[in-house]
Formats: C-alpha cells, sequence, structure tokens
C-alpha cells in the first residue's frame, strides 16, 4: 500500500508541474480482499478510489470492487411464534403485514428501507417481518464480516428489499457462517463454514431440522418436524427467561402497564402495534388472559430439553456467539 501511495503521489506531482493529463486505467486487473484484527480491506489493483463501505467494522475498498464481491444467499428460517397456529399448514401467518404493522424502515442496524407495495403481496409469498442476516468470518466466528437486514416470507423464503429476489451481500465469496436473527426470538447460526458464491445463490436452510446448528437446541423442533427459532426475547438479550431477575414476561407486563392507551392500568389489556411484546407477532401484546404472550415465554422455558428438572427459574440462553 505504501508503494502505491508514493507511485500515485508522484504522478500527481508531474501532472501539476507538467500540466498534462493523466487518464485514468487500469494497470491490472487483479484484487481480494485481506483482514488484519477488525479491519477489513476489500481492493482491486490499479483504479482509482472510488468507494468506501463501513458496516459494523470498517470497511475499505480501493478501486472499483467487482463482481466477486458481491455474494448471493438464500437463507430459510422460520419464526416459532407465527407458526404456533398458522391459519395455513406449513406458513407462518402475517397478521402484522394485513395490520399494516410493518414498518418500512428495518428495525436493525443498517436502517434499511422498502417500498410499501412490498407488503401488498399476499399467499406463500407474503412479507411476515424484518430479519436479519449476517456472515461471520471462517477463522473467528465472533468476528462479523457484514450484516444486512432482508425481508421474510410465510414460506421461510428470506429475499431482499423488493420482497422476492434473493439477498446479495458485499463480501468476498469464500466461505462463512450464516447468522439468522430476529428481534424478538433467539438467533441461530450454522454450525460449519459455507461456501457462498457470486454466481448463484447458496441455500442456507435452517428450517430444515437435519441442517446443524451452532451449540445445544439452538432452534425448536415443532410439531411437524420443521425446525424454527424460539420466541420469547421481549428484552433483546441474549436469553429468554420467564422468571427471576430481568425476565421476558415482566417486560410484557410492564409494557402493557405503561401503554398510554391503557387507561386504567389493567394487566388485562391488550396493546397493539408493531411490538417487541407480540410474540407471536398478532399484532398484539397481552400479559394475562387468554392467549397472552407471557405464556408463550413459560411454555417454552418448561418444554426446552435442557430443562431436566421442569423449573420455570430455567433461562434459555443463546447459542450465536458475542460479536468480539
Amino acid at each position: 500500500m505504501k508503494t502505491k501511495g508514493l507511485f500515485l503521489t508522484a504522478l500527481f506531482i508531474s501532472f501539476l508541474c507538467s500540466a498534462q493529463s493523466i487518464e485514468k486505467f487500469s494497470v491490472d486487473s487483479g484484487g481480494a480482499s485481506a483482514t488484519a484484527g477488525e479491519l477489513e480491506i476489500l481492493y482491486t489493483i490499479g483504479e482509482v478510489a472510488v468507494q468506501e463501505l463501513s458496516v459494523g467494522n470498517i470497511k475499505i475498498s480501493e478501486g472499483f470492487i467487482n463482481g466477486g464481491m458481491k455474494i448471493r444467499i438464500d437463507p430459510r428460517l422460520f419464526l416459532q411464534g407465527p407458526l404456533l397456529n398458522p391459519v395455513s399448514a406449513g406458513l407462518m401467518n402475517d397478521d402484522l403485514r394485513q395490520n399494516a404493522y410493518i414498518p418500512t424502515t428495518s428495525p436493525y442496524p443498517d436502517a434499511a428501507t422498502c417500498n410499501a407495495s412490498v407488503f401488498n403481496v399476499v399467499g406463500s409469498n407474503a412479507i411476515v417481518d424484518w430479519v436479519w442476516i449476517e456472515l461471520r468470518a471462517a477463522n473467528d466466528n465472533q468476528k462479523l464480516i457484514n450484516g444486512k437486514s432482508a425481508l421474510l416470507q410465510r414460506d421461510g423464503d428470506v429475499v431482499a428489499m423488493d420482497g422476492f429476489s434473493n439477498v446479495i451481500m458485499t463480501a468476498a465469496p469464500t466461505t462463512y457462517y450464516v447468522v439468522v436473527k430476529h428481534r424478538n426470538h433467539l438467533g441461530a447460526m450454522s454450525a460449519a463454514t459455507i461456501a457462498i458464491n457470486e454466481t448463484s445463490p447458496t441455500v442456507v436452510d435452517f428450517t430444515n431440522s437435519g441442517f446443524s446448528t451452532y451449540g445445544l437446541n439452538a432452534q425448536v423442533v415443532l410439531g411437524s418436524g420443521v425446525t424454527a427459532l424460539w420466541t420469547g426475547n421481549t428484552n433483546n438479550t441474549n436469553y429468554i427467561r420467564f422468571s427471576g431477575a430481568n425476565n421476558d414476561s415482566n417486560a410484557i407486563k410492564d409494557y402493557i402497564l405503561s401503554d398510554p392507551a391503557n387507561g386504567f392500568g389493567s394487566v388485562t389489556f391488550s396493546s397493539s402495534g408493531y411490538l417487541n411484546t407480540d410474540l407471536n407477532l398478532n399484532g398484539i401484546a397481552k400479559f394475562s388472559g387468554s392467549g397472552n404472550d407471557s405464556n408463550l415465554i413459560k411454555d417454552n422455558v418448561l418444554a426446552h430439553p435442557s430443562n431436566g428438572f421442569g423449573t420455570p427459574t430455567f433461562t434459555i440462553q443463546a447459542t450465536v456467539p458475542p460479536q468480539n
């Protein structure tokens, strides 16, 4: 990098002195990616600097990013909440979409946006909610290479902002750990690295019970045999807890009681909207009474395979390694 910098500086000085124009051209079509600590560099040799990207960790591009730095991925996942009482077998419910609660701006770090028209699609390709996709480094599954918002369809397909295309991520074509997350479900990560390239979308199917995920019981196995992300994470933490300190059930109660529409301060009140406390994604958050969300937390805690004693104080821990 230093040698090239001196070379470009010399050319620039020569240009000033001779008043001659220098045409842009590529002296080499080579390029690659490299990492050093938290720094990832995507570069091509011989092009003028035209773009800089920053997502999560620092990423710098020198020259034009070629097609090889854009990879295609086809994640598939289910959320437990909207599959607990499905209107159509094998399809998640899309109550949030039907009630026009899904925002056009993603709730995740990149604040990606989509056109409201994507929520007009009905049937198996209807949008259920926003999700977050991550690529983690093959040599360090705590190192985030890239993260991106995407849209989840009722049949489990994860698609781009237009509501139907494959997700394209800025990264070199190589192997990665793939992570899927949702705002009130626990995320999951592939147990092994997966080769992803720029030509054909790589299927990463978290709905398949035969797909290996990182950690023990990373997903819940539903009665139909498919796997889904555990619902119940109302606190945006790395666990699901029914009772004890900072439990998710109390987060629902606190929200219900503080809702301005709950004039009588009743614990049986139902709050409506796009809420983290709405665990089955039906657009309604309830702490007590019929069909309440607190019971979803309790049921998951009691039925978790690692809760050998069936205690309500058991904590379901996230299995995705924290970012370093």
